[in-house]
């Protein structure tokens, strides 16, 4: 969105793979910002050789105590085949206890939402099709979450 009040692109690709494919980048946020970090994050991965966590704990460290980082306004999930990280802008790396990370305008909505279908579905949802009905879930509600949902598996 644009000033909070014009959505300028409605599609707009906000999931990325990144280290050969093998871990998949979600953000939110200002895109310009978004970008600048998951290149950072990126760069951290490959210092680190594909340890996830470390190169998450090492982007929070430097987002945070960076001053010219310090005013990056986005929020990232990274996911590989074994886990599932969110980083923030304040230091924090979250990794949930229910494997479900949301992000976002309609952030709120959508974590709620997959909670609800993950613990009250039964086995029938796959977890593409939870990240699916939540974030159409959260765009019903969210005036700043739209319909163009892009689901990427590890």
């Amino acid at each position: 969105t644009m000033g909070e009040q014009i959505v300028m692109k409605g599609t707009a690709k906000k999931v990325r793979r990144i280290y050969n494919g093998e871990v998949v980048v979600g953000f939110a946020g200002s895109v310009a910002d978004a970008f600048t970090l998951e290149e950072k994050f990126e760069g951290k991965l490959n210092e680190y050789k594909g340890n996830l966590q470390r190169a998450a704990v090492e982007l929070a460290q430097e987002w945070r105590t960076q001053q010219a980082m310090q005013k990056l306004e986005a929020m990232l999930i990274v996911m590989n085949n074994k886990e599932m990280l969110l980083i923030s802008g304040t230091g924090e790396v979250i990794a949930p206890d229910d494997g479900i990370l949301a992000i976002g305008s309609g952030g709120n909505y959508a974590l709620a939402a997959a909670r609800a279908l993950k613990q009250y579905g039964g086995e029938g949802f796959t977890a593409k099709e939870i990240a699916q009905k939540a974030l159409t879930i959260a765009a019903d509600i969210c005036v700043f979450t739209n319909h163009n949902i892009i689901v990427e598996e590890c």
